[in-house]
């Protein structure tokens, strides 16, 4: 690719000289790519924006260019032969390669119709070209055959020896078809150079094209190890899940627990209420110590029941605080592992573009 950037560097005053002689027949807007010399798979951006890319026709060598300029920069110059091919590769994204300048070039576009209309006219200005050939290939036959009938008859004059105006004539025509037949073998020559040229190419694309079909298998099985890693989250998540139930079901536990303690310190308070009455019915009835020995009795079953409550009390809270630390540590848990599982979705995120951005590199 650098030598087909020094071609064009020591022939942009040319192109810019052809450009303003001519108009193109065809002007479009894109984001020009060529690929990467080295890995030959790679993009690298030629224009830092959209930039106007045009078909030509040159009238003297009845030839079609696809010509794109950045500034004072000729960014393509591609002569269109029969051979090219216009690739879709996406929906906005094309590509053709070109051998005279060693590179393939890429043509992003901003809408789908806009790719479609500049695929039609690559086609259609290729199919002019191949018109052209056949038409340079025909008038070379028929010069070629002209310059043999002229000799033929050149010889019989001589011959005759009818020297005179009319072999002088023969002569200049004569000489004017030496010259076209050696056009024409530096033309055949040219050409053949063309051919080796484009096999050279056709073997480096195909060799790039296996080369992408082995990173495609490494993605695939990269992608298949993703995948088992994305279903043993999942079954991790299920089972949190089925975590959060069980904390789901502690919660209602804690629940009717507090229910219950509300219910006992009820009944505390009115066991305690029962107590003072007791005390006063003491206080106020001294002579009635039978009384007062069974309201003692009484009073000391009540104190004992107070105190089993309130070991019950004690008991339940603390059942409410294990459960509360159960609840706070399986949340520490829970929230953990969603941070490593968002983790694990960003990185599968980020392969599936690579993998498509690779798909469509191919």
């Amino acid at each position: 690719m650098r030598a087909g950037y020094g071609a064009l560097s020591e022939l942009e005053s040319a192109f810019l000289d052809f450009v303003v002689r001519e108009q193109p027949i065809f002007t479009t807007r894109a984001h020009v790519f060529q690929i990467d010399p080295n890995t030959k798979k790679n993009w690298v951006p030629a224009s830092k924006q959209a930039v106007t890319v045009s078909y030509f026709y040159d009238v003297t060598r009845n030839s079609y260019r696809i010509i794109s300029v950045d500034g004072a920069k000729v960014i393509i110059n591609s002569t269109i032969t029969p051979n090219m091919t216009f690739t879709k590769t996406s929906q906005k994204f094309g590509q053709w390669a070109d051998s005279r300048a060693n590179t393939v070039f890429g043509l992003g576009f901003s809408s789908e119709q806009q790719l479609t209309k500049f695929a039609e006219k690559f086609q259609e200005v290729k199919e002019a070209a191949r018109l052209a050939r056949d038409k340079s290939q025909e008038k070379i036959e028929t010069s070629s055959n002209h310059s043999q009938a002229s000799s033929v008859n050149g010889t019989d004059d001589e011959k005759a020896s009818c020297a005179g105006p009319a072999d002088t004539h023969l002569k200049s025509e004569n000489d004017k078809l030496k010259i076209a037949l050696t056009q024409s073998a530096a033309n055949v020559k040219k050409w053949e150079i063309e051919l080796q040229t484009l096999r050279e190419s056709n073997a480096r694309l195909t060799s790039a094209l296996q080369e992408s079909a082995a990173s495609v298998e490494q993605w695939k099985r990269q992608f298949s190890l993703c995948r088992d890693e994305n279903d043993r989250l999942r079954n991790k998540i299920d089972e949190l899940e089925e975590q959060c139930s069980e904390i789901n079901r502690e919660k209602e536990k804690n629940t009717q627990l507090k229910r219950r303690i509300e219910e006992l310190e009820s009944e505390l308070r009115e066991k305690e209420t029962e107590l003072i009455d007791l005390r006063k019915q003491s206080e106020i009835i001294p002579q009635l110590m039978s009384e007062c020995e069974y309201v003692s009795e009484k009073l000391e079953a009540a104190e004992r029941d107070n105190q089993n409550l309130e070991d019950k009390v004690r008991s339940l809270k603390t059942d409410i605080e294990e459960s509360k630390y159960r609840q706070r540590h399986l949340k520490v848990e829970l929230k953990s592992f969603l941070e490593v599982l968002d983790g694990k979705i960003d990185d599968l995120h980020d392969f599936r573009r690579g993998l498509s951005k690779l798909g469509a590199d191919n």
